[in-house]
């Protein structure tokens, strides 16, 4: 401070003989004090006096009654000073206390007094606070204390201390932000009485008042120096200081006052100027500079005269409460997707693509965060910040740069992923430009044309009216000098323009005038309203002269930040123009260098300069470096060095980074941010942001040990603290650059700034937090470097369950058997159902792991060994790569870490354990270790510090091997020591711990332990050791529980458990009465052993007891070995948990069997045999299948087992290969699944569910397999000494299941009432082939079907179409059932071959065109429109002996063919599809070869040959009839395209993306794309000719059009015929050179788990994927009219009528086309189900069934026999939709009544048969029973006779059963 003031009428007044009094505001200001405070503020004065006048502003004392014209003149008597950038001082009393106060009360000494000035001061402090930062309670206590009177009076004395005390805390409770401060007025002469101050009262500073004699400066700074150590080391400010015996000529001994003022040792916040000058009498003549500096030289003398020890000191506190702590992203580095939704090219993606950037890099794909919303807001949680900068891709929302180009779906990524943020508790912090101009605008000049400004401002305008009702921190620019500077001068960056002369200050131009504008757009149009800020971030470097001796060197390094930070600054925060240097310089220049000159710096206008000036709410800074600067002769050298004639350089002691440019130098943060505040803020005192801040490492080598970066910012935010505690500064935000590894511009990804390492190899793009960002965590729960207090947290109090009436014992059978009779018999369709729903608000989702899994440090700090610590190190322990857990994940000295993990996944629970030996490393009290117990106390406070739930397993496998040597589970002693480690815990941790385990799966320690000793101690007694030691694990458990229950229960109020693991058992036969008994034996034996005496009886099941009993009788044993519980015990054990805690991973299938007798064995007394459950999928783990049904099941049976308790399933989880690092889809499936069926379980069986614990939190020790699988959801790499953690697609899975609390219902599961339009038609389908027979009928010539069908091994069971379903021969019936259907249309082919035997229109067979003349005549005469496919797959085998498809003349035979059929069915057919499904004729016929003709040897050329020939021949055939006949048939004829939908498996992942892209375009857009746009697309194009030259191919294998040819082809459609039926997920497979379809599709497929099955592998039965491909096509292919021409599922196995599936596949499918077309707007006009009836599938037979109707082809009349699904389908059609139930029953619903038909069928053998057909069976049967009879007789013959009869009998047999069908 230097300081001015108070304001006296001499100083504003003409007349020098006015008394020299302070102004007081009792008349109006004075007209010249404006001008009086400019004087002072270009003397270089920058704070002043304001003394209140208690008397004028409250002249009756009451705060009610205050003068308001007073305090109006002092409001603005203070804004007066801050206009022209002084700040106040401001004094609350310097003068009189009221008379009509000091006539009532008296003296200071009166009490009322005192609180009378409290009441005044608390008044003034609301008036004037936000107008001053600084504030004294009273000038001076002499002024108080009656002249000194009573000075001596030590009680007056602390009660105005006591006073000030209060003023004091009152200002900063209500006044609170950083740089604001009071204090209270000191005579020198009074330090001995500081010693009170620290004890008594509160400052923030010492105001004092000093004399300085010019003939003893020694005296003066003694005196300093005693003040400042009397006042405990407090700032200090000279309030007032009066000068003696000098004279003007002094300058050496003023300089002398300045030294010792500015001297390192004292801590002198400021100085009275006023009383200097006076007495100098220099008050007409400029300040000189020899000892008044500018704000430049007072921030270098402030700290360049610092000790050593105060610039490396650190500072150990906290920010102030409410820091904002944020990290950033830009858009160019991090989002990728350069090319999804629409986004235009930006500059830096031509830059790149141009190879400009290092290595060729491209922000192509960057970190793909377009993709991955979810994940990097999962970051952002962990490390726990509030704010979160990033900014918006100008092209991904304007494509071209202008609103009229606007992007739905660039808007909608910012709108998702600031709705994340905020719904994370995370604020957006928005910078509109972060250096990505589109490129569009850079073609006009980019920032270089002044009509940028427009665009910016519209831009702006729109992110505002968009984003800003979210959003409330806005950058306009980010770092605007780096894109003057190196984007348009030095050409280093995108657009890479070299023009320092002119470009470059034009673009700084621009952009300062951009910016304003869309300040003044927020300020006049959406301030009110949102009341955000809007701001911008200038980068800067702090800048040290070389020499500070030098003036030359000083005045370099201003120039250096006027150059860099007042280029921009100076504009907006003071006078809207240039800094005065910048242009004295430039004109400078232009003087010396006339011929070239070396910069041109535009110029503003007045009213640009006021339009820019203040158009900015706060000041943000990036602030990376420093520079040394010295002075040198530029030159004509254009930039900054040349024209500013200064040198940079770096000192080389500073620590280096990555980047030559950055530099890590901390104390240069803090001088500039109190320059910025000296020289730019001192008018308009906005806070400061850092928005950002940070240092890259290199690319390769340690990556994730960041210490550099920890250094880096741990000397930065220092510094940053510093500047706010110490110098006042309002600092209110800091960034940390940056959240991730990006693509750092020209330098692409070989710099890396990231808080997350981003591994670039991988598509996944995985993220993985460096140690930088666990330090910037913990910085941030700490806000700042102040020791964490240890808070006291006490555990949520869980609410204690009612333990029930103890349960009679389990019946053998169980009645629990009614699982399997309700679950068992379902069909799978019923099974697999996905469900929609949610679980309770109070449900607990957690993850889990174990102590000797994770933790390490085995043998660290005072721990002792464990049985699993002795068996891994033995050689030969037979676990993989002889793994071992001795640092594991080394969780015991990474605690942050895992709170990290924990914190970003925002579980409510963490299931952990205790290691026992990490506590009683002997197992035993007695030797306790405190380390242990801290660090597990540390690990539940930072659970509870971040609201999760501990669950604790005291015991997970882990004995102290010190136990085990006295005979661990096998000796009843470890009942009480288990029992004394419980007390121990509980009574330590019971105060915060509410959810106890005793032990984790008992039974796999007893079984496997001590059975068959593949897991520590490795005992291998079968028979016995298991149930001694269950014995005694169950007692133990039951006494610890009641140690528990005595104990604690009643002040801790916690739950205690078991953890029992149970994996469910189905019957390999369901209707074998042993069966059932055998699966719940299997349970009793699995799951009874221990839960039946702890939740039943307290005894073992009967089933089980009565097993063993038998067995050891055999074994001729005199009793049991299962040892027996007394009646004491029973009472004991039964009731011993509050709750059901279960682990569970699998479904085996049992069955009954007779065990061995020998040798006893745990295993040979089940008398059962488990086998996998081979329908569902394998996981890593041998015989660990994920059957995800098998957990409802046994949810259930626990519920009826053991009387509904309450459950928590505590481990769920499945293993998959090490080699599956982060992408891992099938445990993303295993939970999908799981948790759909525990929330069944939950919502539909009504189990008590209460909570959710998956298995694991991340990979870690699995036991015996080591490290070779994992089962966490974050990726361990163990081979890392850091064992870093990073994130798997199943960890963001899991959290998104945990912040929806299950699966809520979505709009596609959401079923829309309306209905489609009228005249819509409503089709069914069939194809010659499959339904005609009739294979060599009147004339009919071969196809390649029927060749195909009849070689072997195509057809499944030899199956072939000869009869298939005889439509040929029955037209009436076919009819019939279309008629019951209620179908408007019907979708059929023509078999060519039976029209053009040959396929040649050399002859015509009119018998088969009999056939279709019928067949259509019948179709018209029932109001069935006749819907004609010409080709469905059956070439003539004539025309495929010629080459079929390959051969080019197959177009005209084809267009022959068409012809024909136009002209003799065309005047009654109005539907044409040339072709069905070109893509399988194509590719399934000719390049897998599993459909005819059967060619796979040619498959990376053949299907291409193929489809251009079928595109022509389509193209052909639709001209022919376009005009030939159209005009006088007014028909429509297009091609039937078929496709699946296809989505990315991982949606995060833009490698899957585009793999789901490239498998729609090889599938759908190979012939829809020349058809409907002209041409191949140019993916195929492109990918097909690339791959095609890099095998060493001339030329592409994708046949070519001629232009001629796209001309005729394209527009060849009169509506879009389309066939769909399922979804696949797509994931990108490389083929390498493999020249093959698929290799150029370069995408394998697969399904989803959650999705319903069919009787066919490849269809699944996903709804929602016909709506988003009807949208694609509308969107591909300009909305064209659709019918849709197949869709729909088959069955397998046996018949049943009842088809539910396919009546719900039809209601979810159609529901999503009318979706489609009343939401969406697509054009469909028809629907076609497939199939009318079973029929032959190709190459499955008769196998797979898709019909609405059962045809019987056991009966030679192959009946039609109508399923459910007939009336569910032609209701829809009657309907026309879908209406709304809510409008109650529609009349369309309502079924008509069939035609009364003689129904003279009777019922025979469960059979409905005609008379004579049952006559036939009964008369069959009747044989048969002959038969048997004398095939009876026949074996007491002789062994020939009878071998005779059996041939004979079952010949007969056959032929009976045959008629019988």
């Amino acid at each position: 401070m230097l300081l001015a003031g108070p304001l006296t009428e001499k100083e504003v007044r003409t007349s020098s003989g006015e008394e020299n009094v302070v102004f007081d505001c009792s008349h109006p200001i004075p007209a010249g004090s404006k001008q009086y405070f400019e004087y002072l503020q270009t003397k270089g004065v920058n704070h002043f006096k304001v003394p209140l006048s208690w008397a004028k502003i409250l002249p009756t004392g009451l705060v009610r009654q205050p003068q308001q014209a007073v305090v109006r003149c002092y409001q603005t008597l203070l804004k007066q000073l801050l206009e022209v950038g002084l700040q106040p001082l401001v004094i609350l009393h310097g003068s009189t206390v009221p008379d009509s106060l000091r006539s009532r009360y008296g003296s200071w000494e009166s009490q009322r007094l005192l609180e009378m000035f409290q009441q005044y001061a608390e008044f003034a402090l609301k008036e004037f606070g936000l107008l001053a930062n600084s504030w004294v309670t009273f000038s001076g206590l002499d002024e108080v204390l009656h002249g000194g009177q009573t000075a001596d009076d030590h009680s007056l004395l602390q009660n105005l201390l006591q006073l000030h005390k209060k003023i004091y805390q009152f200002y900063h409770q209500n006044l609170p932000g950083q740089g604001k401060r009071l204090s209270f007025g000191l005579n020198a002469r009074d330090v001995d009485r500081l010693s009170h101050l620290k004890s008594l009262t509160n400052v923030d500073f010492l105001s004092v008042n000093l004399e300085y004699n010019c003939a003893s400066p020694e005296r003066f700074a003694q005196e300093l120096r005693n003040l400042q150590i009397s006042s405990g080391n407090l700032q200090i400010l000279l309030y007032k200081m009066t000068v003696h015996d000098c004279i003007f000529s002094e300058h050496q001994i003023l300089g002398e006052l300045l030294q010792v003022l500015w001297s390192n040792s004292l801590k002198i916040i400021g100085f009275d100027m006023k009383n200097v000058l006076d007495k100098l009498d220099m008050q007409d003549a400029p300040v000189s500079r020899s000892w008044v500096r500018n704000t430049y030289e007072n921030i270098l003398h402030k700290f360049g005269d610092q000790t050593s020890d105060d610039k490396d000191l650190f500072l150990t506190k906290a920010f102030l409460p409410g820091f904002q702590w944020a990290t950033s992203s830009e858009s160019l580095k991090v989002e990728g997707g350069w090319l999804e939704g629409g986004k235009g090219e930006t500059i830096w993606d031509h830059f790149g693509h141009e190879g400009q950037a290092f290595a060729n890099h491209t922000a192509d794909l960057a970190c793909d965060s377009y993709n991955k919303i979810d994940i990097d807001v999962y970051l952002l949680q962990g490390l726990g910040v509030n704010s979160y900068q990033f900014s918006i891709s100008w092209a991904r929302v304007f494509p071209s740069g202008h609103r009229e180009s606007q992007t739905n779906e660039g808007v909608r990524y910012y709108d998702n992923l600031i709705d994340a943020l905020i719904e994370s508790g995370i604020q957006p912090v928005v910078t509109l430009y972060h250096w990505d101009l589109p490129q569009a605008l850079q073609d006009n000049g980019g920032w270089t044309n002044p009509s940028i400004v427009g665009a910016f401002k519209d831009y702006a305008d729109f992110c505002f009216s968009r984003f800003g009702r979210r959003v409330k921190n806005w950058n306009t620019f980010s770092s605007p000098w780096v894109v003057s500077h190196a984007g348009y001068g030095t050409g280093e960056h995108a657009p890479g323009v070299k023009d320092y002369v002119t470009a470059s200050y034009q673009v700084t131009h621009n952009m300062l005038k951009s910016h304003a504008e869309a300040w003044h757009v927020y300020n006049d149009y959406y301030r009110k309203t949102q009341g955000g800020k809007v701001g911008i971030a200038l980068n800067s470097d702090w800048a040290q002269p070389t020499d500070a001796t030098k003036p030359e060197d000083v005045a370099a390094a201003e120039r250096y930040l006027q150059f860099m930070l007042g280029w921009f600054a100076h504009p907006i925060f003071i006078d809207g123009d240039y800094p005065a240097v910048l242009k004295t310089q430039i004109e400078k220049k232009r003087n010396e260098c006339p011929g070239s000159v070396p910069a041109v710096l535009p110029a503003f206008t007045a009213e640009e300069k006021a339009r820019i000036k203040g158009t900015s709410d706060f000041f943000g800074l990036n602030h990376y470096t420093s520079r040394l600067v010295s002075s040198s002769v530029g030159g004509c050298n254009p930039g900054p060095e040349g024209v500013g004639d200064f040198q940079a350089k770096v000192d080389p002691s500073w620590p280096a980074t990555a980047s030559d440019w950055i530099y890590s130098v901390p104390s240069g943060l803090r001088s500039l941010l109190n320059y910025i505040k000296a020289e730019y803020l001192k008018a308009n005192n906005v806070p400061i942001y850092i928005t950002g801040n940070g240092m890259p490492t290199e690319y390769s080598g340690d990556t994730l040990n960041d210490t550099s970066r920890i250094e880096y910012m741990k000397g930065y935010i220092n510094e940053a603290l510093k500047a706010i505690d110490q110098d006042g500064i309002d600092v209110q935000r800091f960034t940390v650059q940056s959240l991730l590894d990006g693509f750092e511009g020209n330098q692409g990804y070989s710099e890396r700034f990231g808080l997350h390492h981003v591994n670039f190899e991988d598509g996944y793009r995985p993220r993985t937090p460096k140690q930088s960002a666990y330090f910037f965590a913990q910085i941030i729960e700490q806000n700042g470097f102040a020791s964490r207090k240890q808070d006291h947290f006490e555990g949520l109090k869980l609410p204690q369950v009612r333990r029930s009436t103890p349960l009679p014992p389990s019946e053998v059978p169980s009645a629990s058997k009614v699982v399997w009779e309700k679950f068992t018999p379902q069909k799978m369709f019923d099974t697999q159902m996905y469900h929609y729903g949610q679980f309770p608000q109070d449900f607990s989702w957690g993850v889990s792991s174990s102590a000797y899994q994770i933790e390490g440090g085995w043998n660290q700090d005072g721990k002792g060994p464990s049985v699993w610590d002795t068996f891994t190190q033995k050689p030969g322990s037979g676990i993989p790569e002889d793994g071992i857990g001795n640092v594991a994940c080394d969780s015991y000295n990474r605690l942050d870490e895992d709170l990290y993990m924990l914190r970003a996944m925002k579980v409510k629970s963490y299931r952990f354990s205790l290691s026992w030996s990490r506590i009683f490393p002997n197992g035993r009290r007695e030797s306790l270790n405190q380390k242990g117990v801290d660090y597990y106390s540390r690990l539940i406070d930072g659970l509870l510090a971040n609201d999760i739930t501990p669950m604790v397993t005291i015991y997970h496998w882990d004995l102290p091997q010190a136990l085990q040597d006295i005979g661990g589970w096998q000796t009843a002693e470890m009942i009480d020591i288990f029992n004394d480690y419980c007390d121990f815990c509980f009574a330590t941790f019971g105060n915060r711990v509410k959810f106890w385990m005793t032990m984790n799966d008992p039974q796999g320690l007893a079984w496997l332990g001590y059975g068959l000793g593949q897991i520590p101690p490795n005992i291998k007694e079968p028979g016995t050791a298991p149930y001694q030691v269950a014995h005694n694990l169950i007692k133990a458990h039951a006494k610890a529980y009641h140690t528990y229950d005595d104990k604690y229960r009643l002040s801790q109020g916690g739950l205690v458990s078991i953890a029992l693991n149970a994996e469910w058992v189905e019957p390999k036969d369901i209707n074998v009465p042993r069966e059932i008994v055998a699966a719940d034996r299997a349970m009793q034996f699995l799951v009874g052993w221990f839960a039946h005496p702890i939740f039943k009886n307290g005894d073992y099941p009967e089933a089980m007891k009565a097993q063993v009993l038998v067995k050891s009788e055999l074994q001729g044993l005199p009793q049991s070995r299962l040892p027996s519980f007394t009646e004491e015990e029973n009472n004991f054990i039964k009731g011993t948990a509050d709750i059901f805690c279960v682990n569970h991973y699998t479904t085996r299938i049992v069955s009954h069997v007779t065990g061995a007798i020998t040798p006893q064995s745990y295993l040979n007394d089940w008398d059962f045999t488990e086998e996998e459950e081979g329908g569902s999928p394998a996981t890593a783990i041998k015989n660990q299948r994920a059957v995800s049904w098998g957990l409802r099941r046994l949810l259930n049976w626990i519920k009826e087992e053991y009387g509904n308790p309450e459950i928590y399933i505590t481990n769920n989880g499945v293993a998959t290969k090490e080699k599956t690092s982060w992408d891992d889809i099938d445990r993303v499936f295993f939970y999908k699944t799981y948790i759909n069926e525990a929330l069944k379980a939950y919502e539909v069986d009504g189990v008590q569910l209460k909570g959710y614990t998956a298995a694991s939190l991340m990979d870690s020790f699995e036991w015996l397999n080591g490290y070779t699988v994992g089962f966490g959801l974050y990726h361990v790499d163990f081979a890392d000494p850091n064992r870093p953690r990073t994130p798997k697609f199943s960890a963001h899975f899991y959290f998104q299941v945990m912040k929806d609390n299950g699966f809520p219902t979505n709009d596609d599961e959401r079923m829309l009432y309306g209905e489609f339009p009228q005249g819509f038609v409503w089709s069914t389908a069939t194809a010659s082939y499959q339904i005609e027979g009739g294979w060599r009928a009147d004339g009919k010539g071969l196809s390649i079907w029927d060749k195909f069908a009849h070689t072997p091994l195509r057809i499944f069971e030899n199956d072939n179409g000869d009869i298939a379903c005889d439509s040929y021969n029955k037209i009436d019936e076919d009819i019939a059932i279309l008629e019951q259907l209620r179908v408007n249309h019907y979708r059929f082919s023509i078999s060519w071959t039976r029209i053009l035997p040959d396929g040649t229109k050399n002859y015509i067979n009119e018998a088969g065109f009999s056939y279709y003349d019928r067949l259509v005549n019948a179709l018209l005469a029932a109001n069935i429109q006749p819907h004609v496919t010409l080709y469905h797959w059956d070439l003539p085998l004539a025309l495929q002996n010629v080459g079929g498809w390959e051969n080019d003349t197959i177009v005209e035979r084809f267009r022959d063919y068409a012809d024909i059929i136009f002209s003799r069915l065309g005047d009654r057919v109005k539907l044409w599809v040339t072709i069905n499904e070109p893509y399988n004729v194509a590719m399934v016929g000719h390049g897998y070869g599993v459909a005819a003709p059967g060619i796979s040897f040619r498959p990376g050329t053949l299907p291409y040959i193929v489809g251009h020939n079928l595109i022509k021949a389509h193209a052909e055939a639709w001209h022919l009839y376009n005009d030939k006949y159209r005009a006088k048939q007014n028909g429509k004829v297009s091609i039937t395209i078929n496709s699946d939908w296809s989505e990315p498996r991982n949606p995060y992942k833009q490698e899957d993306i585009d793999a789901a892209r490239r498998v729609i375009q090889f599938y759908i857009g190979w012939f829809a794309h020349p058809i409907f746009n002209g041409d191949y697309s140019e993916m195929m194009k492109t990918i097909i000719g690339e791959r095609s030259l890099a095998a060493g191919l001339t030329q592409s294998r994708l046949p070519e059009f001629t232009p001629e040819e796209i001309k005729r082809i394209k527009g060849t459609y009169d509506y879009f015929g389309f066939n769909h039926y399922t979804t696949v997920l797509a994931f990108p497979v490389e083929y390498g050179n493999l020249q093959h379809y698929d290799g150029d599709r370069g995408a394998g497929t697969t399904a989803d788990r959650a999705w319903l099955n069919s009787g066919s592998g490849w269809l699944k039965i996903t709804p929602f994927g016909l709506r988003r491909i009807l949208n694609f096509i509308k969107e591909e292919y300009g909305n064209p009219t659709i019918i849709i021409t197949e869709n729909g599922i088959s069955e397998r196995g046996p018949v049943d009528l009842k088809d539910s599936h396919r009546s719900y596949y039809y209601e979810k499918y159609i529901n999503q086309m009318l979706k489609a077309n009343l939401l969406d707007g697509v054009d469909v006009r028809g629907y076609t189900t497939w199939s009318l009836m079973d029929n032959l599938e190709w190459a499955t037979g008769f196998a797979e069934r898709f019909g609405h109707f059962y045809v019987n082809r056991s009966d030679p009349k192959v009946p039609r026999v109508a399923k459910e699904s007939v009336s569910f389908y032609s209701t829809i059609i009657n309907c026309n939709g879908f209406p709304d139930p809510a409008s109650g029953p529609h009349d369309c619903m309502k079924q008509e009544p069939e035609e009364t038909v003689n129904d003279s069928s009777v019922n025979f053998l469960g059979l409905k048969l005609s008379a004579e057909e049952a006559e036939t069976g009964l008369n069959a049967t009747f044989a048969l029973l002959i038969i048997a009879v004398t095939g009876a007789i026949c074996l007491s013959i002789g062994c020939f006779l009878t071998k005779r009869r059996k041939k004979e009998t079952k010949k007969v047999d056959n032929i009976e059963l045959e008629r019988k069908f």
